[in-house]
């Protein structure tokens, strides 16, 4: 599995006073570096690592978000208030609850 298919961000952490890179898919994996490239080399040589060890170990890897696919759905539960609301709102607005939702979640 190549490691440069996972989903790496690299962010300022103030209370370390550098930067941090994170891959999303493996959550409990830092590392810090005075310099965001050098995090995001940092955070790919430790996934790489762990990468490895999960292989040989014969586990399972986590799948890269990236290859991942995504149906487009998913649901969600709300107060009753809160779907009259948005369900008034979209009828006001002359569009579909499911278009006003997505929406609103992409804001």
């Amino acid at each position: 599995m190549p490691v440069d298919h996972y989903t790496y961000r690299v962010t300022w952490s103030p209370e370390d006073g550098e930067h941090v890179g994170l891959c999303a898919e493996f959550p409990s994996l830092s590392w810090l570096a005075n310099s965001p490239s050098a995090a995001l080399d940092g955070i790919r040589q430790v996934v790489a690592e762990v990468v490895a060890d999960i292989e040989r170990n014969g586990e399972v890897l986590p799948a890269p978000f990236a290859e991942k696919h995504y149906s487009g759905e998913f649901r969600i539960r709300i107060p009753p208030e809160l779907h009259r609301s948005l369900a008034i709102q979209a009828a006001e607005q002359g569009v579909s609850l499911n278009r006003l939702a997505s929406s609103k979640l992409a804001a």
